[in-house]
């Protein structure tokens, strides 16, 4: 019996060393295979179709080089993600998002909606001793560089290029000499993502020294690399590029840069194929109809890779391994699923003038708990929304048998310094025109809790002059000191039985300083003194008419809470706005509620809005009283027409989105209808009007780089109609 376990075991060990023996040797006599994925944008995805085809023929590769779209596709590959696991990546992941930088409006802080409501955010400009300094892109890449850590399991723990069992080669250019620079080590998602840094629409990486953007600059199609890397013998190389347009197509500013980026693009693709040789298989997807920047048509071009690749089974079937051999490759590749580590330690490191306080009041994580991408990805956005960083990344090390994760905000080259600026132009068939242009100097970190100055000033058919400082009490930016002060003038028309009777010059001066507290991210809550003086002049109407110069001091507490998704045309969310002014010396308290609301059902989104001001005490005087008219405020009375002691508003109305903005812009346009209803008390304008106040309004508008812009018409049963147009920041 002995015996013949022993026959048996020896007889195993024979079959199973020959076998494996004849594998490898089958393997070793196949041809070395360098893979070539070029860069095309969005058209890159054509590269997951030819990799689930080599799957399908069994051909492995010896090492993989990719640029732009297809460094993004050989990092991910190489990193161990299966083909059909990238389709469902790209799938999920939301292309037009990825391109704006910031977080969903509701996880921005308050402070930085207050900025970017009063001012365009792609406006804001560095200053310095060295005069005025500029973004480097249009996008920082912060969400592009968190979907590339999630693709390669970052959370896991670094993914270095020296360590992927199957070589790769991802290309980038630097900007500053033109040279070709090769990442064949380092972290893997740092050379994706500065191989897809387009110039002037995503920012430069800096990396030792240099500053690196897309590799398709130079070597689109870097087929030399294989040869020099793997010593490969065949070389696979799929182009995905764009084809030049045609003369007649180009005449913007914007297809003139693409056609220049396209030229040199296209002369060193064609440099490449040059080296090909008749033993190289060379593949092009059909990809008409499909731009560089149409990610949502992934699934097409994914298929046309597919097809492009099946036309070549022919040359393909003869770099094809044996199953034995093929799962033995894959399987030094492939990574499984495996629990995330457990953190140990938090580092915060690369702060200068921020502190640390104001990154760790966004990390939910806690020593102890594992990293899911959804979370920490939710935390660093936080941090970016705060407006003071240009990226915020992690990475997850091991040290000494501990797993430190580190959080690696960089904090924005062109501040902390800033120049703003908004515009918007106005008009309606009641009053006519009105532009207005908006300027800031905004210092920020003027010391180690975050105070921040604000210097503004707008002219146009408002004038006005202020200064706005905000002083965080504690690291947490938990509590504040908030202090403003200002003039301005402006005008303001008198209308009684739909008739302009009147204009005003309103002038004003006044300050205010409050204790506020930031409740997370809903918003803050305050409580301060203010003091406010106006002065009337009649510029046009009876001279009869009264002029004034009315002074009111007092108390005002106030809440302000915003989860809206978006700043101006939003899909979901809600917004509650309460304040309660107290005026013992003019002997009268104003209560001001404002509550609305949005929720989408597919491409319709339905807003709400309800809205009371009054007098809880006394009667609010005319330079304090509520006003009804304008833009979804009453829309078919003019701005302002109606002044009263007490207003109560409803407001719903349903939109149609009818398109969406290009990639890189968060918003969309609509059509809506809204309708508007209102009772007011005491009348110190259109004194004749009683009852229930009506208005229906329709429109087309939504959210552009320059702010709002709608045009419309409102009608109200009563007879009163107002056309309407407006363009840029509120």
């Amino acid at each position: 019996m002995i015996l013949l376990l022993r026959r048996l075991l020896a007889a195993f060990i024979f079959a199973h060393f020959f076998g494996l023996t004849a594998v490898m040797a089958a393997d070793e006599a196949r041809p070395r295979i360098g893979l070539v994925l070029g860069g095309g944008g969005a058209r890159g995805a054509a590269h997951i179709g030819v990799l689930e085809v080599l799957e399908k023929l069994r051909v492995p590769v010896d090492c993989v080089a990719g640029t732009s779209m297809g460094a993004l596709i050989a990092g991910a590959w190489a990193a161990g993600m299966a083909p059909d696991k990238m389709s469902e990546a790209l799938a999920g992941a939301d292309w037009n998002d990825m391109f704006v930088d910031n977080p969903e409006y509701a996880e921005m802080s308050h402070r930085n909606k207050l900025v970017s409501r009063r001012y365009l955010p792609g406006s804001e400009s560095g200053v310095s001793s060295n005069g005025v300094v500029y973004q480097s892109g249009a996008v920082s890449g912060q969400k592009i560089k968190l979907f590339f850590n999630q693709l390669v399991r970052a959370n896991q723990g670094e993914r270095n290029i020296e360590d992927l069992p199957l070589p790769l080669s991802i290309l980038a250019t630097d900007i500053g000499t033109g040279e070709r620079v090769v990442f064949r080590d380092g972290p893997l998602t740092t050379a994706m993502r500065a191989s897809m840094s387009v110039p002037g629409l995503i920012a430069p990486v800096d990396h030792q020294g240099r500053k690196l953007v897309d590799g398709g600059l130079v070597d689109n199609l870097p087929v030399r690399e294989v040869r020099d890397h793997c010593k490969a013998d065949v070389v696979i190389a799929v182009n995905v590029g764009s084809p030049l347009l045609k003369a007649e197509e180009v005449g913007s500013l914007l297809t003139v840069s693409a056609q220049m980026i396209g030229i040199l693009t296209e002369q060193n693709v064609q440099r490449s194929l040059a080296t090909l040789s008749p033993r190289d298989i060379y593949i092009q997807p059909e990809l008409n109809g499909i731009s560089a920047g149409d990610f949502t048509k992934h699934v097409e071009a994914a298929a046309s890779g597919r097809k492009a690749a099946q036309a070549a089974a022919g040359k393909l079937a003869g770099l094809s391994a044996s199953e034995a051999a093929y799962a033995a490759w894959w399987q030094g590749i492939e990574v499984r699923r495996r629990p995330s580590p457990r953190i140990d330690d938090i580092e915060i490191v690369g702060l200068d003038k921020a502190n640390q306080g104001a990154i760790e009041r966004h990390l939910s994580l806690q020593p102890g708990d594992t990293i899911r991408p959804s979370v920490i990805n939710r935390d660093l956005l936080r941090m970016y929304g705060d407006g003071y960083y240009e990226s915020v990344d992690y990475t997850v090390l091991n040290q000494r048998d501990r797993n430190i994760l580190r959080v690696m905000p960089v904090e924005k080259r062109w501040g902390p310094d800033y120049l703003r600026f908004a515009v918007n132009l106005q008009a309606d068939n009641s009053q006519g025109s009105n532009f207005g242009l908006r300027a800031a100097y905004h210092q920020t970190w003027l010391n180690n809790l975050g105070g921040e100055l604000i210097y503004n000033g707008e002219i146009g058919s408002i004038n006005r002059l202020g200064v706005n400082y905000y002083q965080p009490l504690d690291a947490r930016q938990r509590f504040f000191f908030e202090g403003t002060a200002g003039v301005g003038q402006t005008r303001i028309n008198v209308y009684e039985n739909d008739r302009r009777i009147a204009q005003y010059r309103d002038s004003e001066n006044g300050f205010g300083a409050h204790l506020g507290a930031n409740i997370g991210l809903l918003g803050p809550v305050r409580l301060g003194w203010v003091q406010r003086r106006r002065y009337f002049d009649l510029d046009i109407g009876d001279p009869s008419l009264p002029t004034g110069d009315m002074k009111m001091t007092g108390w005002k507490a106030s809440l302000d809470f915003e989860q809206f998704d978006r700043m101006y045309f939003p899909t979901r969310g809600w917004a509650a706005q309460l304040s309660w002014f107290e005026s013992p010396g003019s002997n009268y308290a104003r209560a001001d509620a404002d509550l609305r609301g949005a929720y989408a059902f597919g491409g319709t989104v339905f807003n709400a809005r309800l809205r009371y001001t009054g007098s809880p005490r006394g009667n609010l005087p005319v330079f304090d009283a509520g006003t009804l008219g304008g833009f979804l405020n009453m829309t078919a009375y003019a701005p302002a027409q109606i002044i009263a002691d007490e207003i109560r508003y409803l407001g719903v109305r349903g939109e149609q989105i009818i398109g969406r903005l290009p990639l890189g812009l968060r918003g969309d346009m609509r059509i809506g209808i809204a309708l508007e209803a209102a009772r007011v008390g005491s009348r110190f304008t259109e004194s004749n009007r009683v009852g229930l106040l009506d208005s229906a309004a329709l429109y087309v508008g939504g959210e552009t780089p320059f702010g709002p812009a709608y045009v419309g018409f409102g009608y109200s049963t009563s007879g009163v109609s107002n056309l309407f147009l407006f363009i840029g920041t509120p």
